[in-house]
């Protein structure tokens, strides 16, 4: 019995050329609910602060920074295809997210998620030092 060897995963920035190409990547995120909808142009505007995962050239996650401030970015539109899943992208993709944090000098990254094991497994917390936590309001 023999079995395949793990594909090899790209990650790189995005590039304004990719952002059709990802709104049709994360659609099926969005339509689960996984994923909050992003216009081109929201898309396009991070894009710089966008990474990509890529087998043999195919997209099979993202992950964005949206940087706010000097003090706070958050991960956004984190996706994996699901027969990707389980490889290691999601975290790489994250990390990649952390490392522009670091080099841009931010000094807090947050995620708002449904999946809280993957994130905590990735270094975060519910909790900032001094017990500082994220409350949120609704408007809608």
């Amino acid at each position: 019995m023999t079995t395949n060897p793990p594909p090899v995963v790209t990650i790189r920035t995005g590039t304004t050329a990719d952002t059709q190409a990802l709104i049709e990547f994360i659609k099926p995120f969005v339509e689960d609910g996984k994923l909050l909808p992003r216009t081109f142009d929201e898309l396009d505007e991070l894009m710089q602060h966008f990474f990509i995962a890529e087998v043999n050239g195919e997209i099979v996650g993202c992950a964005a920074l949206e940087i706010y401030s000097s003090k706070l970015a958050e991960i956004r539109s984190l996706a994996v295809s699901s027969r990707h899943q389980g490889l290691g992208i999601g975290r790489k993709l994250v990390e990649a997210c952390i490392q522009l944090a670091q080099e841009q000098k931010i000094l807090e990254v947050m995620a708002i998620t449904s999946t809280e094991d993957f994130f905590l497994a990735c270094g975060f917390d519910f909790t900032l030092p001094g017990e500082k936590k994220a409350l949120f309001y609704q408007t809608r």
